[in-house]
């Protein structure tokens, strides 16, 4: 029986890459100079950190970072999670990303819900942080695919491990 797997995974290079070169370019710009504007990664809790003298600085570093994240891989900042902005010693401020990796359940049922609502002759069924997705035909599974990429628009899907 044909199937498809619905994942999310983070490319972690393409993410440290986007991080190191927005933080390349907030060193070298002059309106940082001497300010603590900084962008600090966590890979094992997969946290990015932004650091700034002002929410307005902040902001900026943010306007950075985002754009630099959807060039190494697209639909990439749809996958974090702001956190409130915090007030660290003095005026300084500081504000989490949390990048989310994987389906989380919520996601997973709203998925299976989609499909399922949806009249098409496929079952989808949760598998840890995935999704599969089975059917009679490929033509059937071809159309869950495109019916799931025009739902599900606010994070980023991959399908793979299409199965004949």
């Amino acid at each position: 029986m044909p199937s498809f797997d619905i994942t999310s995974e983070v490319d972690m290079v393409n993410l440290k890459n986007s991080i190191d070169a927005a933080s390349k370019q907030i060193t070298n710009r002059y309106d940082f100079k001497g300010t603590s504007a900084n962008i600090e990664f966590n890979e094992k809790d997969k946290v990015i950190t932004l650091f700034g003298d002002n929410d307005f600085q902040l902001d900026q570093v943010k306007d950075i970072l985002l754009p630099a994240m959807e060039k190494k891989e697209p639909e990439s900042s749809k996958r974090l999670e702001h956190k409130d902005v915090q007030k660290v010693s003095g005026n300084k401020v500081k504000q989490e990303l949390i990048v989310r990796d994987g389906i989380d359940s919520d996601l997973a049922k709203k998925i299976t819900k989609l499909i399922k609502d949806s009249g098409m002759k496929v079952q989808a069924t949760i598998q840890g942080d995935t999704v599969r997705v089975n059917g009679a035909k490929r033509d059937v599974l071809q159309e869950a695919i495109a019916f799931v990429k025009k739902s599900i628009t606010d994070f980023p899907l991959k399908f793979g491990n299409f199965r004949d």
